[in-house]
């Protein structure tokens, strides 16, 4: 008996119960992707995922995690693994890793990483937060910069030799060209992931659609709570540290959130920060030479002799941070390269990669984000690794690379622990 007119839900009532058994054909699960740091997965990350659920109509939502370290080259404030299992508790299906060589970098990479792997998974749709939270401004945005490209490069250029940074200089050479106004602002952060999420897609010519869910009450950046129940992970990570203490903080994330903290301070006491690392960036700051510095990732114009300099006058990271920074250098891009110096990742390492992933890391599925995986296994292009050891190709020694550096930044007597977890744990199933 066929019973393709089935709804989601009692496909998976008929066939836990085992009265039928019959083959998904075509597209009939659908599912959307979310591109995701969740650090620590907070309640303005509960509402996307709810708008993602509603705006869709998507059978499976699919999330891209960053790994043990972020965008910004700041350590995650607990695993993958802790992070993982925050996302699942809340509704999110499947949950894969976006590697090193992306999850570490500027907007464009970034973007590009993440978007190919939700594309090698047949997601039909993304969908992301944005200061702008509307589409279509997006999309003009894409059409002008295009019809601009050429002014806006040159214009980068002149900001970036004036001495301003990299950021800035986009910034300032977006607004030199006098947009319309009906584009969005390209000095917000999600609005520039947004623009670059939107720009992989036309580029890798992929038929995904897009929508995008406005940021409530809580910006990316801000450091202190201004809502009742809505704050931004920067503000929590800083309660945290400086309350040490999960009762501040539990207005503002889901119960399973709270519970998951509390679970992975128990057993490795503590959360991870920078400052936990700083001995060993001092020490492979002071033990390299200038030529060797040169060599690491975002290591560039003589930025490697300033390091050392600074790290010989520098107690704390935040301490050598403040005084590192330049006009030129923003603290983004100098973590960046200090995290990349810590995990002795090479230029040449990074460029490898390209602009799409190789494979795609599962780290933890529902058991209806299983039944998808089962559905489009045959029809994805890239390997789907479950278990870190069968799988031996050149890039992903990088993730591997940056977990063991992540373990030195728990006491000891927890580091070994996580160090082989990165091993034994297998995918996360809720």
């Amino acid at each position: 008996m066929v019973l393709l007119s089935l709804s989601t839900e009692l496909y998976y009532l008929i066939h836990e119960r085992d009265v039928y058994i019959f083959y998904i054909v075509g597209d009939w699960m659908k599912s959307a992707g979310i591109v995701v740091e969740y650090n620590p997965f907070h309640n303005g990350h509960a509402y996307h995922l709810q708008k993602t659920k509603e705006i869709t109509n998507a059978d499976i939502i699919i999330a891209v995690m960053s790994g043990n370290f972020l965008q910004r080259g700041e350590p995650a404030l607990v695993s993958k693994f802790c992070r993982t299992k925050m996302a699942l508790l809340a509704g999110v299906d499947i949950v894969v890793e976006l590697p090193y060589p992306y999850a570490t970098q500027k907007a464009e990479i970034f973007s590009n990483g993440a978007v190919s792997i939700l594309g090698a998974l047949g997601c039909e749709s993304i969908c992301f937060g944005s200061e702008s939270g509307d589409e279509n401004a997006f999309l003009e945005t894409i059409q002008f910069m295009l019809e601009n490209e050429e002014i806006f490069n040159d214009k980068v250029k002149k900001f970036i030799k004036e001495g301003y940074s990299y950021p800035k200089s986009t910034s300032l050479a977006f607004e030199a060209l006098k947009p319309p106004s009906q584009t969005i602002d390209l000095s917000k952060p999600n609005n520039i992931l947004g623009y670059h999420y939107l720009k992989a897609i036309q580029d890798q010519q992929l038929q995904m659609k897009s929508y995008t869910v406005q940021r409530k009450n809580a910006n990316y950046h801000d450091e202190n709570f201004s809502s009742a129940t809505i704050a931004s992970a920067t503000s929590i990570r800083k309660a945290l540290f400086e309350e040490k203490s999960l009762t501040k903080i539990q207005q503002y994330v889901p119960n399973t959130t709270t519970e998951e903290l509390k679970q992975f301070y128990q057993k490795y006491q503590s959360f991870v920060y920078w400052e936990n690392f700083w001995p060993f960036l001092k020490y492979r700051l002071l033990n390299s030479s200038p030529e060797e510095l040169r060599n690491i990732y975002e290591v560039e114009e003589g930025l490697e002799y300033r390091l050392i300099s600074c790290a010989k006058e520098s107690e704390t990271f935040y301490g050598f941070m403040e005084l590192l920074k330049t006009k030129r250098y923003t603290w983004t891009r100098l973590q960046r390269a200090c995290l990349h110096i810590l995990t002795n990742t090479k230029k040449e390492e990074m460029k490898k990669a390209g602009m799409k992933a190789e494979y795609i890391r599962l780290l933890g599925m529902s058991q209806k984000g299983r039944k998808y995986l089962n559905q489009v296994k045959d029809d994805v292009s890239i390997p789907i690794i479950s278990k870190i050891s069968s799988y031996n190709k050149d890039l992903i020694h990088l993730d591997i690379k940056a977990s063991n550096v992540y373990s030195l930044g728990l006491p000891s007597h927890s580091s070994q622990k996580h160090l082989l977890d990165e091993y034994r744990t297998p995918p996360i199933m809720i």
